[in-house]
């Protein structure tokens, strides 16, 4: 397996306890060390709605739109290409095709997120329930598509008037304009990067072996019944027992491909073209002032994009969309509008600074394909399987996407219809 993100950890997890051998090569010193590592805590049902018409728009940073995908600056060669057709995936047939099959992936996962944490007794920060927020009547009107889409498919949630939604979050700023809310049912908020290093240690009591500071060069799927993978040091201090001198080879039956944005350069030679950009999401975690002042859970500001969630004595806000913008640096608009986001609904909850302040700023790539749903299973090439694509829902669909995946390998049908992950669709 190539990539130890919550993605790939869990695939390894759910691929080790069916009885495989396994061996993970990440190029970072641990888990969740990338796009993992501080991004949004939701994995509610429904959260991936499509709650407001602007989500499939662009914008430039200086404009007060405050969603949609931001243009950092003017796309380049094959880019154009990506965001036409990102664009033709907002038209309304098409979107609750991808939507349908998103809700399904989220809820599956969801159920399988808390079946594991209780069959193997995890500890991480998790909370049930979340608020939907519409500021106005606009937001309202613009979410009865997604509404009537989630009754169908039989997702829970329940309308709730603006003084229903201060009654089930009291510490919501009342002075902020709310014209009314959904509650989301279930299991709602958990904590990414400590879910992902505690299955990592239950993987590797079953047998799975993680190969960390490796990188994966190249992968030779020459024969039809075994794959070769090119190894090397990704930096390792000259301390570390593991670190490799040289490039070598190890044959394996088969691949998985679960490395995020770095997925596409390491497919290409196989010519299968995964058409991935890296979109930039952003959050703030900082720990919590006072607990009458922050959120119970989880609330998500739909005009906005921004989730604000409660995770143990810290306080997650997450969002934004940006492309094009250097890896590494921070949005500096974006963590405006997250502040704002919190400023706007919880005013008083976490702690800024000072001597008990604790304030961290994140920015992460997430490997996003332009019609939303994930690309899981078998490739044209023998022995090489994709799990990735999974844009900024990767850890609502995480456990989701690993369970699936496993019983597509050993020829199982999966629990729920997959038809629109297929590889296929982008020909590979």
């Amino acid at each position: 397996m190539v990539g130890a993100g919550v993605v790939g950890t869990t695939t390894a997890f759910e691929l080790t306890l069916d009885g495989h051998e396994v061996t993970v090569f990440e190029r970072r010193s641990t888990v969740a060390e990338e796009a993992s590592f501080a991004t949004g805590p939701i994995v509610a049902a429904g959260w991936t709605a499509p709650w407001n018409r602007s989500e499939r728009s662009l914008c430039m940073p200086w404009t007060s739109r405050s969603s949609g995908m931001t243009l950092n600056r003017l796309p380049r060669g094959s880019e154009w290409r990506w965001l036409w057709h990102w664009l033709q995936a907002g038209r309304h047939e098409r979107q609750t095709e991808n939507h349908r099959q998103m809700y399904q992936l989220v809820r599956y996962s969801q159920e399988r997120l808390l079946s594991i944490t209780e069959d193997h007794a995890l500890e991480h920060d998790r909370s049930e329930g979340m608020l939907v927020l519409w500021r106005g009547p606009r937001d309202a009107e613009q979410a009865r598509p997604a509404l009537l889409q989630m009754k169908d498919l039989g997702i829970g949630f329940r309308e709730h008037s603006a003084d229903q939604a201060r009654a089930l979050e009291p510490a919501l700023n009342p002075e902020t304009p709310l014209h009314g809310a959904v509650e989301l049912i279930g299991e709602a908020v958990a904590n990414c990067r400590e879910f992902t290093v505690s299955i990592r240690a239950r993987a590797q009591r079953l047998g799975c072996r993680f190969e960390f500071n490796t990188r994966v060069e190249s992968i030779d799927s020459a024969s039809s019944t075994t794959v070769d993978l090119r190894l090397a040091s990704a930096g390792a201090p000259p301390s570390q027992n593991a670190l490799r001198t040289h490039a070598e080879t190890e044959r394996f039956d088969a691949v998985i491909v679960c490395a995020g944005a770095h997925s596409a350069s390491l497919l290409h030679p196989l010519g299968l073209r995964v058409p991935l950009q890296s979109v930039q999401s952003h959050s703030i975690s900082a720990a919590m002032r006072e607990p009458l002042d922050a959120p119970l859970s989880a609330v998500f500001d739909t005009r906005h994009g921004v989730s604000i969630a409660r995770l143990g004595q810290r306080i997650r806000v997450a969002g934004g969309c940006d492309f094009g913008h250097p890896p590494g640096q921070l949005s500096r608009s974006t963590l405006r509008r997250l502040y704002g986001a919190l400023t706007d609904w919880f005013p008083g909850a976490v702690r800024l600074g000072g001597p008990h302040g604790s304030l961290q700023e994140w920015q992460g790539a997430q490997a996003t394909l332009p019609d939303g749903p994930p690309l899981l299973g078998a490739t044209r090439v023998p022995g090489v399987w994709l799990n990735l694509g999974h844009g900024s829902a990767g850890w609502s669909m995480a456990c989701g996407s690993a369970r699936a995946l496993t019983d597509q390998l050993a020829g199982r049908n999966t629990d729920i219809e997959l038809h629109g992950c297929s590889p296929r669709r982008y020909n590979l």
